[in-house]
């Protein structure tokens, strides 16, 4: 069935009123199931698992992994397959989007916990309580949906804005319920195939899974007689080292630096590939790039040169030249210049994204009617707003103060410039569905940090704030739209987002200390386990580069450090330019060079392994409605996902298992 909407000319032409009364009668579908129980306990739990596979990938890669889509055709086919066997009622298609909005919600609230928290934790080497995380968690998100609602008559009601990633939800949405041909159930079929796939091999080359199964529960190591448990490299080139060490066989070296000390490893990780299918090849191969100029050229010269060398730790043992240190001691900053610098030249070469801000709030419908609100019993009242957003706000600012020690005063201080850049980012959702949370942070801890260098905590955690808040409001939007194209209650997506949030900080906030805070053999957690080869947090790492930066000047850094800064930033800049000049058809990107930059080379190629894979099969299978195109492409994201969640999953419950036994 064909969405309905409304014509350019109404849309330009209509009064608000005008517009709402056609969409109440047109498309409001009000005695249809929303926020039912099911639904959003649905949401609840679908939201929690979903959010940590969100956390696992965002540590490894800095990239926030969207889940609204996998919730969608999760639900979808959950809940279908139910109706067949006679056991529930068929999900309808707005239950389901009360679902997504849930587990949408759960997904992005993770971002602090790879990035501004993570840096904060870093930065003054102290491990936040759980407890501190999620009160400061909950209040920012829910700041963030409070300063949404304001916005949405305007947004969405009157100006019709496109919000293009929630309308492809909504699309998604109709298609598998009023599609032909069970395309829901394909999908949901190829991602339960290939998430079991990935779940199995995950299984095999983890530590935890394959010690429980063969001694404890086949009990090899008696019968046997195994000291350690058998499992699957996963890093390939690992089988050929250890035959090149009994062989005294040739190591590859890049002017005597071994590959292993640089981190070019061959690495078989399949969360990657889906995070690359997702990516494309453009953003994958930038990624690649800036790996490969970082650890094959860059990094063997300053090793050689002495700005990167062994440190002595606090506790006096010597700390080896690894990619950890590689990127700590010098490569982070040039990294961390070419996504700063990368991402405000994109952000300032769109103009309008601020002028239409400002405009959706100062500009008024010169017909707009006084009369009766026909919508007022199913839109959020203002007030709730009015009053929420300075109550939570101040507590925010509070929690900022009582648990990181952020000045009281720069804490109020920044609400307003918080307030502010919340409406650009919305604004840019509403016409891009690019949220530039990352740029605009830097604005507010730049800002804080003038004002007070001595503190790290006053830069990071406003900032931190400022893309809590944002990227909350701007989501929520982007949620209620296929709500708004499919005929649902924005309340009760409103509560869905509520729910999301508390279900994101439940699962994950554990999940944090589990998986990159463990206690140690004498039970006391440090931050020195955070950063890790497998867990490289390069979102955390920028936001701790700026904050250092603040803190302690550029001249603390060496001038090799410096140089390549400069040289990165004009890069930047240049490349910026030269894709607003080509519009969007210059193949680079600066902000992926640079997250290459921080990411483990190995995982960057195993991203570009896996957007070349699906660049060539649309390339192969081109004719849409053919087995192949079904299958590679328009299955591409089924797929993904699929990749994403059995790995992640697997990989979580490796943690688990260690813990355990």
């Amino acid at each position: 069935m064909a969405l309905q909407h409304l014509t350019d000319e109404q849309v330009r032409t209509w009064t608000r009123a005008q517009k709402d009364e056609w969409w109440f009668k047109n498309v409001f579908r009000g005695d249809m199931a929303q926020l039912s129980l099911r639904s959003g306990l649905t949401g609840f739990f679908l939201g929690g698992i979903l959010a940590a596979t969100s956390l696992y990938i965002g540590a490894k890669t800095g990239i926030s992994v969207g889940v609204g889509l996998t919730s969608v055709i999760l639900a979808f086919a959950m809940f279908r397959l139910l109706n067949q066997m006679g056991w529930a009622d068929d999900y309808t298609i707005l239950e389901n989007n009360c679902t997504q909005s849930i587990a949408t919600a759960a997904g992005y609230v993770v971002t602090p916990l790879i990035s501004s928290l993570v840096a904060y934790m870093l930065v003054v080497d102290r491990i936040i309580p759980w407890w501190q995380m999620m009160i400061w968690m909950v209040l920012s998100s829910i700041t963030g949906v409070l300063v949404a609602f304001p916005m949405k008559r305007r947004f969405i009601n009157e100006d019709q804005l496109p919000f293009p990633e929630g309308r492809a939800c909504g699309v998604v949405l109709d298609s598998l319920y009023t599609g032909q041909g069970g395309e829901g159930l394909y999908k949901a079929a190829l991602l339960a195939k290939v998430a079991g796939l990935a779940a199995f091999y995950q299984a095999i080359v983890s530590d935890g899974w394959m010690k429980l199964i063969q001694f404890k529960l086949l009990r090899m190591d008696q019968w046997a007689g195994m000291k350690e448990p058998w499992t699957f490299h996963e890093r390939l080139d690992q089988y050929y080292y250890s035959w090149a060490v009994k062989a005294d066989a040739w190591i590859p070296k890049i002017m005597g630096v071994d590959f292993r000390v640089l981190g070019l490893r061959l690495t078989l990780d399949v969360a990657m590939l889906g995070v690359g299918g997702l990516m494309g090849i453009a953003v994958a191969t930038s990624c690649l790039l800036g790996a490969f100029v970082n650890f094959a050229v860059l990094a063997p010269i300053m090793i050689n040169a002495g700005d990167i060398v062994q440190r002595v730790g606090p506790n006096g043992a010597v700390i080896p030249i690894s990619r950890v240190e590689i990127v700590n001691q010098w490569s982070m900053w040039w990294g961390v210049a070419m996504m700063v610098a990368g991402s405000v030249t994109s952000l300032l070469a769109k103009p309008d994204i601020f002028t239409n801000a400002f405009k959706s709030l100062t500009n008024r419908n010169k017909n707009k009617d006084k009369g009766p609100d026909l919508l007022a019993h199913i839109e959020v009242p203002l007030w709730v707003s009015y009053i929420g957003v300075p109550v939570f706000g101040f507590l925010s600012a509070w929690t900022g103060h009582v648990f990181f020690g952020v000045p009281m005063m720069l804490a109020l201080v920044s609400l307003p410039l918080i307030l502010v850049l919340t409406v650009i980012c919305t604004n840019s959702m509403a016409l891009t569905s690019w949220t530039p949370t990352g740029a605009l942070s830097k604005i507010t801890q730049f800002t804080m940090g003038a004002i007070d260098r001595s503190n790290p905590a006053s830069n990071l955690v406003p900032a931190g704030m400022t893309a809590e808040i944002a990227s909350n409001a701007a989501n929520l939007l982007s949620d209620i739209k296929p709500g708004y194209m499919l005929g649902g209650k924005p309340r009760h997506q409103a509560i869905g987002h509520v729910i999301g949030i508390f279900a994101g900080v439940l699962a994950c906030v554990p999940l944090f200390f589990l998986l990159f805070v463990p206690k140690n053999a004498e039970g006391v957690r440090s931050t020195a386990s955070i950063i890790s080869d497998q867990f490289a947090m390069p979102a955390a790492v920028q936001w701790k580069g700026v904050a250092e930066i603040i803190a302690n000047g550029l001249h603390s850094l060496p001038a090799s450090a410096l140089i390549t800064m400069g040289v990165a930033a004009a890069a930047a800049v240049i490349i910026e330019v030269l894709r607003l000049v080509t519009r969007g058809k210059f193949p680079l990107s600066s902000v992926s060079i640079g997250l290459g930059v921080v990411l483990p080379p190995e995982s960057t190629f195993a991203m570009w392994i896996g957007a070349m894979i699906f660049f060539v099969a649309a390339k192969v299978y081109k004719t849409p409605g053919t087995a192949g195109w079904r299958r590679w492409v328009d299955g591409c994201e089924p797929i993904c996902a699929g990749l994403i969640s059995g790995a992640a999953l697997m990989g979580i419950g490796n943690a688990i298992v260690n813990v355990l036994i």
